[in-house]
């Protein structure tokens, strides 16, 4: 038995197709009024620093090393292994996303295109792990790392590699798992104390 479908495909397509307009139209804003030598020189750097988590890697290995800071860095590594699960091993393969750029090719893109899923962001992902992971430790540094964050998840606008929402994603998958990285810290931490104390 055939069905009769409205113009335009069915009304979950539509809301999808007008989605994806809305979120052309950031990316496309962004291009006409935001680009500039500057931040094309800038802006891919910043976000190459975060291609694989590196910049987030580094500090977890420094504060690691610096004793007064250990369970800090336990708490940032945890949640950073817990973002390469969500985002790189469920979310991506799971959600499956095409790329902005793949749906506007004329769009002139200032890095190599990456051949993953998009949606979430994990440059954002992973940053917003970093900073929620430190506020949640206590450490000051989330301050700096949030200004961090911010230009991180910006430039994958910037870039047009990433939607709006990517973005969004990004940041509550972050979120998440930056604070159950650190209660997880937290309880092994207590746990080894109470292993000492016995």
């Amino acid at each position: 038995m055939m069905t009769a479908t409205m113009p335009g495909g069915a009304p979950g397509e539509r809301s999808v197709n007008r989605m994806q307009t809305a979120e052309l139209a950031v990316l496309d804003w962004i291009q006409a009024h935001l680009r500039c030598g500057f931040l094309d020189a800038v802006l891919p750097w910043i976000s190459w620093t975060c291609d694989h988590g590196e910049i987030w890697i580094l500090l977890a290995a420094v504060l690691l090393l610096w004793k007064k800071q250990r369970w800090t860095g336990v708490s940032l590594s945890f949640a950073l292994i817990l973002d390469l699960v969500c985002c790189n091993m469920v979310l991506k393969p799971l959600v499956g996303r095409i790329r902005p750029f793949a749906v506007n090719t004329a769009v002139e893109l200032l890095t190599a295109p990456p051949t993953d899923a998009s949606f979430p962001s994990g440059h954002t992902a992973a940053s917003f792990a970093a900073v929620f992971a430190l506020w949640a430790s206590g450490s000051p540094l989330w301050k700096p790392a949030l200004a961090l964050a911010s230009v991180i998840a910006f430039s994958r606008l910037y870039l047009y590699v990433h939607w709006p929402t990517d973005v969004l994603g990004g940041i509550v998958v972050g979120a998440a798992v930056g604070v159950a990285g650190a209660k997880l810290a937290e309880a092994v931490r207590k746990r080894a104390e109470r292993k000492e104390q016995r």
